[in-house]
């Protein structure tokens, strides 16, 4: 994490504990162009401090998704400018002051570059910060698939309907033949046993007869 580590605590017990701070200035961050509401990849970005009237220099902080803290630059009341590595100049940002107003300009904003943007100002030993602005591309939403006007869908249950289909239309009939092949035999045998006992039972009818004549 690039910066004073100093002045990043400072701003991780400000943000935690905004009660600790007097609340004698009010600082504000926005976008400088108030019809942006997203930022696109490779736009220029302003963003706007309005700070107090009596200050020392405003700082510019970025909290990015992860939840660490990046320092950008330290503007003081002179214009004069410190950037990250203690350098006077950034090829991704720029800064200046206008009055009561300090602009953050993102030169060309990428997705490293998303996060909440803050200024902060220390005056007579107590730390002062703005809400934080939101800078984060717009959420995609991918649509849900559409049918064509005329067209049907097809259950997808059909296809596996047909041959379940045709197995129960196999079992039913082993089941059929296995069933009724045994019992149209067991039939077939109890109409031969009834004949054989019909003529049986005629038979000795007859020598009954014979013998009581």
């Amino acid at each position: 994490m690039a910066g004073s580590p100093a002045l990043l605590l400072l701003l991780a017990l400000g943000l935690c504990c905004p009660g600790i701070w007097g609340q004698r200035y009010k600082m504000t961050v926005k976008f400088r162009d108030s019809s942006i509401t997203h930022p696109r990849v490779g736009q220029r970005l302003e963003l706007e401090c309005l700070a107090a009237k009596e200050d020392s220099g405003v700082f510019w902080v970025r909290l990015d998704k992860g939840g660490t803290l990046h320092f950008i630059v330290f503007i003081s009341s002179l214009s004069r400018t410190t950037f990250e590595g203690n350098e006077k100049t950034s090829t991704r940002f720029e800064v200046t002051k206008d009055s009561k107003f300090y602009r953050l300009v993102v030169k060309s904003f990428m997705p490293q570059d998303e996060g909440n943007y803050f200024c902060l100002m220390n005056s007579n030993q107590a730390l002062y910060f703005s809400p934080g602005q939101p800078a984060f591309f717009p959420v995609t939403t991918t649509p849900a698939p559409t049918t064509q006007l005329g067209t049907t869908e097809k259950d997808p249950c059909l296809k596996t309907l047909v041959p379940e289909t045709s197995k129960e239309k196999e079992l039913n009939f082993f089941c059929s033949f296995f069933i009724w092949v045994p019992l149209a035999g067991a039939c077939l045998l109890l109409l031969i046993a009834l004949a054989v006992t019909i003529v049986l039972c005629q038979q000795t009818r007859r020598r009954r007869c014979r013998c009581k004549r």
